[in-house]
């Protein structure tokens, strides 16, 4: 996506701010779309550690997307694991860019998404959780990640932790200047089975004490489909130090984790039929003069 205008200056400063060298070229490439064959998806020129999709700051949203990218830099090679690895979940979560990608156009709001797979480090944990860094993800090992050296692991959260929530919170601030503090929407992907079992819900919003946003969605959710819709489930959203915690939560920002399992959005038609979905869901919420000011409110 080229940049242009005010979106553009807004975009650069915050690269800038964050540590991370603004070029149009490196822009994230789409997962669904790379053939991982030998190295080429690893060892493509450096990127910044996040993408930031322009869009109005003053219309009260702001989407994230943590596992949005299967990317890792150059010098890390392919930390020891086979390239088809990186078509995992493990790796990054399947469709959930695209439909986040797809929601910032429709709706015209911005966005932040990482640059960088989660198997290099985790952008959804605190900075002092044991799940951080990976050393074991649903049976697979990974070398590059055994025995960390403490100096490893602090180049890591400098140069792709760290940026990626700056360039959150700078985007957060912006926001918040504009007159109107945003309701924030992370999207995510689950997978359908896990540890031999089937999920039944198609998808689920995540949340911990801060409903404002997660009841009038589950509502339209479970009223306007025939989808099993998880509330809290298949994971609990007040996870402390993640990303809601520490953007939302801390904050008091209005918020919501959602989570959509990887069949819905593995192909083109799914993640459009879901960005979709949500944008309307979202446009009608933010249309509603009361609601739109219970969530601009900042709650602490």
């Amino acid at each position: 996506m080229m940049l242009h205008g005010i979106g553009a200056t807004i975009c650069k400063t915050l690269l800038v701010a964050c540590g991370a060298v603004y070029s149009p070229m490196t822009q994230l490439h789409d997962p669904e779309t790379l053939a991982l064959d030998g190295e080429d998806v690893l060892t493509r020129e450096e990127a910044a550690p996040f993408e930031l999709l322009e869009g109005a700051v003053d219309r009260g949203l702001v989407l994230l997307c943590d596992h949005a990218s299967n990317h890792l830099p150059a010098h890390y090679g392919s930390l020891g694991l086979p390239i088809a690895e990186f078509e995992r979940h493990i790796a990054y979560d399947i469709g959930a860019a695209q439909v986040t990608r797809k929601m910032s156009k429709i709706l015209g709001v911005p966005a932040v998404l990482s640059n960088f797979s989660r198997l290099l480090i985790d952008p959804n944990r605190g900075s002092d959780d044991p799940t951080l860094i990976m050393q074991l993800s649903d049976g697979a090992i990974i070398p590059g990640n055994a025995n960390l050296s403490n100096e490893e692991r602090a180049r890591r959260l400098e140069h792709y932790y760290r940026p990626y929530h700056d360039a959150i919170g700078q985007l957060l601030d912006s926001c918040i200047k504009s007159g109107r503090p945003p309701a924030i929407v992370s999207l995510h992907s689950f997978t359908q089975k896990w540890h031999g079992s089937m999920r039944p819900w198609e998808a689920a919003l995540l949340w911990d004490k801060d409903a404002r946003l997660v009841k009038p969605m589950l509502d339209c959710l479970r009223r306007e489909t025939d989808f099993s819709i998880g509330d809290n489930e298949p994971y609990a959203g007040n996870l402390q130090g993640d990303t809601m915690y520490r953007h939302g939560t801390q904050r008091g920002l209005a918020h919501v984790l959602v989570e959509i399992r990887q069949d819905q959005i593995k192909d083109v038609p799914g993640q459009q039929e879901w960005a979709g979905r949500l944008a309307d869901i979202l446009t009608r919420i933010m249309a509603d003069p009361e609601r739109a000011l219970e969530l601009s409110i900042i709650k602490k």
